[in-house]
This record gives structure tokens, sequence and C-alpha cells, in this order.
């Protein structure tokens, strides 16, 4: 694809299949290795995360500099006149989110990052012909999904910890899962993409 001037339909962020599906498949493995090797340090940290004030202070920035950069440099149609206002709007609610809005702060801040993340995995599978690139597809609605519940009810990513830590048997299938799906991205990426 050459260069298209802003305005033109084009990639955001420019990044292939074979990118998005390694990136995503060795963070699912890792985490979920993880998960699978120290248990009750897992359990400790997902059941204090939706609360986190630490974790809210993490991700809080990525979320603003993230929608920050992408505001400024997408193509808005017919809010583009109201680009600078965005922006500002941004910057002033992410200060405001951090005072006025501690309650499941880190469980809405991973809500917006798990939509903002769904969208390179999008671009980088559109227009492939590969059935193995809905691995990608399924994953990124996923956490579109997710993250839609996770701003508007943050207090379902509590009540799905509550469950899946209650017992060692959930946890490792979940965890096992998280695995497999992370083998199969990067297998995959690495054979197919």
């Amino acid at each position: 694809m050459g260069e298209a001037s802003k305005g033109d339909n084009h990639m955001i962020y420019q990044l292939n299949l074979q990118t998005t599906g390694l990136a995503t498949g060795l963070l699912l493995l890792l985490s979920h290795v993880f998960a699978l090797v120290r248990p009750d340090q897992t359990i400790q940290w997902a059941k204090a995360f939706p609360r986190s004030r630490g974790a809210a202070g993490v991700l809080l920035p990525i979320v603003a500099v993230w929608s920050f950069l992408l505001v400024r440099s997408i193509d808005l149609g017919e809010f583009s006149p109201l680009r600078n206002m965005i922006l500002v709007a941004i910057v002033v609610g992410t200060v405001l989110s951090w005072i006025y809005v501690p309650e499941f702060l880190a469980v809405r801040t991973l809500g917006m990052l798990l939509l903002l993340a769904a969208e390179p995995l999008l671009e980088s599978a559109v227009l492939r012909h590969e059935p193995s690139r809905l691995l990608l597809v399924v994953i990124a609605y996923v956490w579109v999904i997710a993250g839609l519940f996770f701003v508007g009810m943050p207090y379902l990513l509590r009540d799905g910890i509550q469950w899946v830590t209650a017992s060692r048997t959930r946890l490792k299938i979940g965890a096992l899962a998280g695995v497999v799906y992370g083998l199969a991205l990067v297998g995959c990426a690495l054979a197919v993409w």
C-alpha cells in the first residue's frame, strides 16, 4: 500500500498479520503459563486487581496516551473540526477519572485498553484470506465485548475473578485454554502467516 494522504482510508498501525499474531500469542502464552506455574500469586494478584489503585495508575496513562495519539492521527470525518476539543477532553477526562472515579478504575481502564488493542488485531487481519486469521479476529471480538462490559459494568470482572479463583480446577482449565490459544496463534504466525 502506498503512502496515503490524510483523509484517505488507510491502515492506522501498519502491522501485518504475522506480527500481531505472534505478539498476541506470546502475550497469551506467557500470562497463562505464569498462571499455571504460580497459581497462588496469580489468585492473589487477580483478586486485588479490580480495586487496585496501582494498576489503575499504570493503565490509565497508557490508555490516555494511546487515545490521544489515535485521535490526533486518524481521520475523524465530520468531527475533524472538533479534534482539538476531543484531545483536551481526553486529558481532562483522564485527570478527572483519576480524582473522581476511583471505584473499579483499574477494570474500566483495562476495558478501554482491550477496546484499543482490538483494532490493530482486526486491521492486520483485514483482506487476508487464510481461514486461520479467524483466530486473531475471534480474540479481538472477545476483547471488544469484554472491554464494553468492563467499562460499563466493571463489577462483572470482580465476580468473574471470584468464580474462576474459587476452584483450582477452574483456574487450571482457564490457564490451559489460554496456553493452547496462545500456542495456536504463535504456530499460525510462524508457519502460516
